[in-house]
């Protein structure tokens, strides 16, 4: 029997948990992102792994951060917090590359107190789809 199993509570899907995650915080879609960012109103954070960035290309001006290093990074009373982290206020939109993982991320920063957080609709894809900015990554610029 599972942890979760024993303590007498139902195993939940991924498209269960999703939505369930989903509800507690408003989502960002891509031209929102883009404008607030812009605006110096959020710090978008990309954490697709280095294989995607490679080659997709990057969000100008994006903190890229690893998945799993976002909330030591993020933490603002964390020893290792990036120096973005000011402050539990910050609004930070997280990405990845479709707007899964990001889901699971903000939520796991709305549980250290960041509950601005929020993620991008559609990830790394919709805002390329969207036609907003895109630096090459190596791969689209013929590199090895």
């Amino acid at each position: 029997m599972s942890g979760t199993e024993s303590r007498g509570e139902r195993p939940v899907g991924i498209d269960a948990l999703l939505e369930r995650v989903r509800s507690g915080y408003e989502r960002i879609e891509p031209r929102d992102a883009y404008a607030a960012a812009e605006n110096g109103e959020a710090l978008l954070v990309d954490i697709r792994y280095a294989a995607l960035r490679e080659r997709d290309g990057l969000i100008p001006g994006a903190l890229v951060v690893e998945r799993n290093e976002l909330e030591w990074r993020l933490d603002p009373q964390g020893s290792h917090r990036l120096p973005e982290a000011t402050s539990h206020g910050l609004r930070v939109v997280v990405l990845c590359n479709e707007g899964y993982a990001s889901s699971l991320a903000a939520e796991s920063l709305h549980r250290l107190g960041l509950h601005r957080a929020t993620d991008l609709v559609g990830g790394f894809q919709a805002w390329r789809a969207a036609g907003l900015p895109v630096t090459p990554g190596s791969e689209s610029q013929g590199a090895s």
